[in-house]
């Protein structure tokens, strides 16, 4: 079954219950998205690392041997 299948099966069952609409799939995407990546900033700020420009800087030192910028 789909998501779309599911969200307007979902929503048919709401509606013979008199219930509200669930949401509709990928509705709230962006904002998990978000969350996420605020979180793993707050981890990494956390852990002493820097919250910003870590892959590239990790890319970085992988393709051209350059060492750590705080060494």
């Amino acid at each position: 079954m789909s998501i779309t299948q599911q969200y307007l099966l979902d929503t048919y069952r709401a509606q013979q219950h008199g219930e509200s609409a669930p949401p509709a799939p990928g509705q709230h995407d962006w904002q998990v998205a978000r969350e996420l990546r605020d979180y793993r900033r707050f981890r990494a700020v956390v852990g002493g690392l820097p919250a910003h420009g870590r892959i590239r800087e990790a890319l970085g030192r992988w393709l051209h041997g350059r060492r750590p910028a705080g060494c």
